[in-house]
């Protein structure tokens, strides 16, 4: 299929006019319009933070990543004083990129689940395969033994589903830097701090795009190429109210994006956010002429009046700093710069992401 094509379709899909299961959006999407009329503020709770000696599980729940660095990663987390336990079905592939069939990728998050002294699950690779998943779980199943779940890019499904569940969870770092890394950039050790409850308040410098203001709410989102296409469904956190939305991009043109974002406020999204944060569009092909994707979709989100902070690093870029989603958060966006702070219980911890490398 030619990719304006399934562009096309996605855009269709969204808007309600197909359905991938085989209805018509308005017989089997029926709970999407009940959503947009009964959203609620999320109220998610916070796993219990790791303490030296708790286990920690890696699986591969969407594309393969190398046993290697997986291998590293185990490494690295004994280096932390955890203990890591790796998935059954870890380093199988199938059709070339998947870390497996989907009932291994599944059988492997749920063996993570289901565990009482597996007390995280960090993914080893995101890359594309999550969104089988949606439709597999059951809510529940997360929240029977409550851990961390941790990743980014496709990984952003996952933190939906958590979301949606009552769960806080931690868009980070996985196996695929952590190794390369290992363990000791800014990025895996304020991760590896936030595990241990010491909790980030970022201070950020100006940006041309910033938006000021300040606002509260509770943060979600992620890669917007993989929370875009599950609107609707059980894992779609953006379907609550009073959000802080996070938007990151990697390796995609500005005129997806901008039919994406879109896709957004056709839905209703910017509508329930009470503010917007940019992270990385990283390697992004500024096709449209507009010198960055934070400059072409700033004129949208300024007409809803809520506050933008962008240029956060967050992402597909060398530095990916932890973010709670699911946690209440404050940003204040102002002329001299910006701060997010998360309302989680824990040791507080001011962090200049300018110093971070």
């Amino acid at each position: 299929m030619k990719k304006t094509l399934r562009w096309a379709l996605l855009a269709v899909f969204l808007m309600g006019g197909i359905s991938l299961y085989g209805q018509s959006a308005h017989e089997g999407g029926k709970c999407c319009k009940e959503k947009c009329e009964q959203s609620k503020v999320l109220n998610c709770v916070a796993p219990k933070f790791l303490k030296k000696g708790d286990k920690i599980a890696l699986i591969s729940p969407a594309y393969f990543t190398p046993m290697e660095n997986v291998t590293k990663t185990a490494a690295v987390l004994r280096e932390w004083g955890f203990v890591p336990v790796v998935g059954p079905n870890v380093g199988k592939v199938e059709a070339l990129k998947y870390a497996g069939t989907l009932e291994e990728r599944l059988a492997d998050l749920r063996w993570a689940l289901k565990q009482p002294d597996v007390k995280a699950i960090i993914c080893n690779r995101g890359g594309y395969g999550a969104i089988h998943m949606v439709d597999q779980l059951a809510l529940k199943e997360l929240t029977d033994n409550p851990k961390w779940m941790v990743g980014y890019s496709d990984i952003t499904t996952l933190h939906g589903l958590y979301s949606c569940a009552g769960l806080m969870s931690i868009h980070g770092t996985m196996s695929s830097h952590i190794a390369p890394a290992q363990g000791k950039d800014t990025s895996c050790t304020l991760f590896r701090d936030l595990l241990m409850g010491n909790i980030p308040r970022y201070v950020l410098p100006p940006h041309p795009q910033n938006i000021p203001g300040k606002a509260k709410g509770v943060l979600v989102g992620g890669n917007i190429c993989t929370f875009a296409p599950i609107l609707g469904s059980q894992a779609d956190a953006t379907a609550a109210k009073d959000i802080i939305l996070f938007v990151e991009e990697v390796e995609e043109s500005l005129h997806n994006i901008d039919r994406l974002f879109n896709m957004l406020m056709l839905n209703g999204v910017l509508s329930r956010c009470r503010g917007v944060v940019f992270g990385e569009f990283t390697g992004c092909k500024d096709d449209l002429g507009y010198g960055s994707a934070e400059a072409m979709l700033r004129k949208y989100v300024e007409k809803y009046n809520i506050p933008l902070l962008c240029g956060f690093p967050a992402g597909h870029d060398d530095v990916n700093l932890p973010l709670v989603f699911g946690a209440p958060v404050t940003i204040d966006v102002r002329t001299d710069g910006a701060t997010l702070s998360f309302d989680v219980e824990g040791e507080q911890r001011e962090i200049k992401t300018e110093n971070c490398k």
